[in-house]
């Protein structure tokens, strides 16, 4: 598009602008092929879309946005909460490539009770309002079928699809079937079950689906007592057992103060590309409804507008009425028919950690199931989380760590272990003898392998790491900077981690002057480095202890031209000892390793025969 036709556009669109209504509604914006990219809603029409065209917007997939649109139009509604309604139905219906997009749109089961003389009490995935009166939907669904098999215990509603009519009923014009003879129906077919008791079965199982266990458990007690006045002991025993079904029931969906009733909770957590929300649904204290959703980012959506969305659109499909809805924050809901609660103490905060806990764990269970699916992506987003809380100028590919090992000053030695990805690259792995420090001197020793190991990188032109983690605290570090900064000019970020006075990993340092990383000791990023401090640890120990080893086992044979290890071994398992090997004439030598090599093996231990 050329700038001439570029100004034109924007001249069209801002005259639409212009002449917007300053009233509630929708707006759509539509591509060069008259397609739905965007639908949104607004408390004044005008105002909203105006803020679109403005020289300053700052938000990069904005102007992306405002680029495509070629045309504007727009729906004037009477309140806010229809304007809600109206985007989100559009979003639903369009799938409009700028909107965000709810990512799970499946059907989930709902329970029936039919509108018969006799009704039936069925889960389905059909809603036909004129077959009967609908309970749900239930995302989990063994939620639902705990709630039917309450209500079949409770009151063996039949099971049979025949349309029954009373006056057929008396007529006996029905037979009854298996159910009934293995004690599943009540028989009310053939006229064992009078039509008056199985209708007020059927009322009592809508309490218990709406959530009104309580008041039914108290309206049973009462009926209790009244027949056991009466004397009519076998009725009240029916009826006791009911009771104590629905009790345990109760006891074990309720969670908080039974005061607690009709309430919405929302909570919400986000990552780069997808929105989190949980949502409960809370009964005279009682989870009447559970579930986690996601929403696929398409703009840079604030949290407060994703939950906006995600509020309207479970209300919407879980039919909520709830006048209270429960949330972290203020969001820009208009408050019509409802209160909005941001508790911060209290059994309604408690009901606001269990959402967030809810949404932190499914939020981790996806990761996981994206992580095994592609392991990459672990290494990728942890790579991530270290840029991001090191402030690091690019991700940590190439990651190498240093330590010493020696002890007293005997046996110095160091190792560097090389991570790539986070995972170990062994072929990079290097082992040092320290050859310039004499004594315990960790600091010099440190300083010496960082200088042999970055020198020779320069000089052969090879990759230099994106990050040096030391195994120590502010020292170590700021003896690497010496020689990595001040020394060699290089410009690689340098970390630490220190030991508490227990000896245990407690901290990560970085920056100059070493300030403590923010990093919980628990989190799954501090077990990596934790990890690969240990790695680096067994490396340079394992090290050490070969290079000790050996010199305790060192003899006079080691130094002798031709005596390998093989023959060293057979000469010792034979003569037992150095001294007997020196002491042994030419022929038992040459007897056990040889006539040729036996001979120059005696004339090196006796030079001057």
């Amino acid at each position: 598009m050329t700038k001439e036709e570029n100004e034109a556009r924007l001249n069209y669109l801002k005259s639409i602008v212009q002449s917007l209504p300053e009233l509630p509604g929708s707006y759509q914006y539509l591509d060069e092929t008259g397609k739905i990219i965007y639908v949104g809603k607004a408390k004044n029409l005008k105002r909203r879309v105006s803020s679109y065209f403005n020289r300053d917007v700052p938000n990069y997939k904005t102007r992306i946005l405002v680029s495509k649109i070629r045309d504007i139009k727009y729906t004037v509604v009477k309140t806010e909460t229809d304007a809600l309604l109206l985007e989100n139905n559009l979003i639903k219906r369009y799938k409009p490539r700028y909107n965000i997009l709810l990512k799970d749109d499946k059907t989930y089961p709902s329970i029936c009770i039919s509108k018969e003389e006799y009704p039936q009490v069925f889960s389905t995935r059909q809603i036909d309002l004129k077959r009967g009166t609908y309970y749900g939907p239930y995302s989990h669904e063994g939620t639902m079928k705990a709630l039917l098999e309450l209500i079949e215990k409770l009151y063996s509603p039949r099971k049979c699809r025949t349309i029954l009519h009373e006056a057929d009923v008396k007529a006996g014009k029905y037979k009854v079937c298996l159910y009934y003879h293995t004690h599943k129906c009540k028989g009310c077919c053939i006229g064992k079950q009078s039509r008056t008791d199985y209708l007020h079965n059927i009322e009592e199982s809508k309490e218990i689906l709406k959530g009104n266990v309580r008041e039914l458990t108290a309206k049973m007690r009462d009926e209790m007592e009244h027949l056991a006045s009466e004397m009519r002991f076998e009725e009240a025993q029916a009826i006791k057992q009911r009771y104590l079904l629905l009790q345990g029931f109760q006891a074990k969906s309720e969670i908080v103060n039974p005061s607690n009733n009709n309430i919405d909770v929302f909570n919400i957590d986000t990552d780069d590309k997808t929105a989190y929300i949980n949502y409960l649904h809370i009964v005279h204290g009682s989870i009447n409804q559970a579930f986690t959703f996601e929403y696929k980012k398409r703009m840079d959506e604030t949290r407060e507008e994703l939950l906006e969305h995600g509020i309207v659109e479970m209300r919407e499909r879980f039919q909520s009425h709830s006048k209270e809805i429960v949330v972290p924050f203020e969001v820009d809901l208009p408050c019509d028919d409802y209160v909005l609660t941001i508790p911060q103490r209290g059994d309604k905060r408690k009901l606001l950690a269990l959402a967030e806990m809810n949404v932190k764990q499914y939020k981790f269970d996806r990761l996981k199931r994206a992580e095994k699916l592609n392991p990459e992506q672990k290494s990728v987003r942890l790579m991530t989380e270290i840029k991001n809380d090191l402030h690091l100028p690019k991700l940590p590919i190439q990651i190498e760590l240093f330590d010493n090992s020696n002890i007293s000053g005997t046996d110095a030695v160091a190792a560097c272990v090389v991570f790539r990805n986070l995972k170990p690259s062994k072929k990079d792995y290097r082992k040092y003898i320290i050859k310039t420090v004499s004594g315990p001197d960790d600091y010099a020793s440190m300083q010496e392998v960082v200088r042999r190991r970055y020198t020779r990188l320069q000089e052969e032109g090879q990759q230099m790491p994106d990050l040096i983690i030391t195994d120590g605290g502010a020292g170590q570090m700021s003896c690497v900077r010496e020689v990595v900064v001040d020394e060699l000019h290089l410009d690689i970020p340098i970390a630490g981690l220190a030991k508490d006075n227990r000896h245990r990993t407690n901290e990560l340092l970085y920056g100059f002057p070493p300030q403590v990383v923010g990093m919980k000791t628990d989190s799954e990023l501090f077990h990596v480095l934790t990890h690969m401090q240990d790695e680096v640890h067994r490396f340079a120990i394992t090290f050490h202890r070969a290079k000790r080893l050996k010199r305790q086992t060192r003899s006079e044979l080691d130094d002798i031209k031709g005596i390998g290890l093989v023959t060293k071994t057979e000469l010792l398992k034979a003569f037992k000892s150095v001294k007997r090997i020196k002491e042994a004439p030419i022929e038992a030598l040459q007897e056990i390793i040889g006539t040729h090599k036996g001979a120059e093996l005696y004339q090196t231990l006796h030079p001057n025969t």
